[in-house]
């Protein structure tokens, strides 16, 4: 796992020369594919492997495994921004997209952390439904996938899972496909 920062993409090679996650990567690693993206304004938690079928499975709109992203809007959020998430937000080219669960977790005078929750991820998805909404994203953080969570890992560290959070993984994995 990756605390991604903002910044880098999420690929092997930019042809924009932008620097990407692998520089983030330990050196010496075998080759790895990030499992799933997040933008290059957006940070946290992205999984690398070398098992494609293992990332295929993590990926799965299927599996309906819950990513978790922690979001700094420039507004005050409100019950009717949480529910319309939730409900489903009509974006600019028609589709309509929805937050599995969003939540309230901090407010100040001019802007709010909100909890977003998604259990299947389309390109820019929560940046798209906010900007439906008019409301702009300051920052945009995943905090967990499943049942793994960022925790205190360092922005722009990386580290091996472990033997537990592989195994708590493959049952979440399991009861989703169920």
């Amino acid at each position: 796992m990756l605390n991604k920062p903002r910044g880098l993409v999420t690929t092997a090679e930019d042809e924009q020369g932008r620097e990407t996650v692998y520089a983030a990567l330990p050196s010496g690693l075998p080759w790895m594919a990030a499992v799933g993206r997040l933008d290059k304004a957006s940070e946290g938690l992205l999984l690398f492997t070398n098992d494609s079928q293992w990332a295929a499975r993590v990926t799965a709109p299927e599996s309906h495994l819950a990513k978790i992203y922690h979001v700094q809007i420039a507004s005050v959020a409100d019950e009717s921004l949480l529910s319309g998430l939730v409900n489903g937000v009509r974006c600019e080219d028609g589709e309509v997209l929805r937050a599995k669960q969003a939540a309230l977790i901090r407010t100040g005078e001019k802007n709010s952390w909100i909890e977003i929750v998604l259990d299947e991820g389309k390109n820019r998805q929560i940046r798209r439904m906010l900007e439906a909404c008019g409301v702009e994203v300051f920052r945009l953080i995943r905090v967990a996938v499943g049942p793994l969570e960022l925790g205190q890992l360092e922005k722009g560290k990386a580290r091996e899972l472990t033997p537990d959070e592989k195994e708590q993984l493959q049952r979440a994995l399991k009861n989703a496909a169920l």
